[in-house]
């Protein structure tokens, strides 16, 4: 679900192509008609006129549906992905994403859609490296959470950018995260925010 027609369409086609039954929408209003009725997943932008996505997925939750959703954005931010994960958005994308990345986000949609636990998601695994990191990594990895800039971390922490820099390269590899949407989903996913 996107209101900019090409995108939507783009959407449509890319995932029609890879054997995907789609139906499109232009806004939530006519996805929120009929919550019951929806299976499968929902992609939906988060910038959407009337009824934005974060709206439309507190009003889905509101109305008992359990569809997965993958938010898509071209304006994100981590305390927006963070208030989507906690909403229950089950993958968080910024524009522009490769098409891999949709097509992984939506085929773990639908593994959660149908019961199974999507094969990337190893929260026990992250769980432990998480607990490797040092305190001073931890402190990063929270207020990355929390959606501050480096520099802003290094004031609350009170250390240099490059100071900051350096620790959170190594509390992205050694979390095994290779972007700070996947962190966030991961620490969503483990009630770390």
């Amino acid at each position: 679900m996107d209101d900019d027609d090409a995108m939507r369409h783009s959407l449509v086609l890319l995932l029609g192509v890879f054997g995907h039954r789609v139906v499109e929408h232009a806004g939530a209003a006519t996805l929120l008609d009929e919550p019951g009725r929806l299976n499968g997943c929902v992609v939906a932008d988060l910038r959407m006129p009337h009824i934005d996505g974060l709206e439309m997925l507190v009003r889905l939750r509101a109305a008992g549906a359990t569809v997965p959703i993958v938010m898509m954005t071209g304006h994100g931010d981590i305390p927006t992905a963070v208030r989507a994960m906690k909403l229950g958005a089950c993958d968080f994308l910024e524009k522009p994403f490769a098409a891999a990345l949709l097509l992984d986000a939506v085929r773990e949609a639908l593994a959660v859609s149908s019961g199974a636990e999507p094969a990337n998601y190893d929260d026990a695994a992250f769980t432990a490296r998480v607990s490797r990191l040092t305190g001073r990594e931890r402190d990063v990895l929270d207020l990355v959470l929390l959606g501050h800039t480096n520099k802003e971390i290094g004031q609350v922490l009170e250390i240099s950018h490059r100071t900051v820099e350096i620790h959170r390269a190594k509390m992205m590899t050694k979390t095994d995260c290779e972007c700070v949407q996947t962190l966030v989903r991961m620490a969503a996913r483990n009630a770390m925010v």
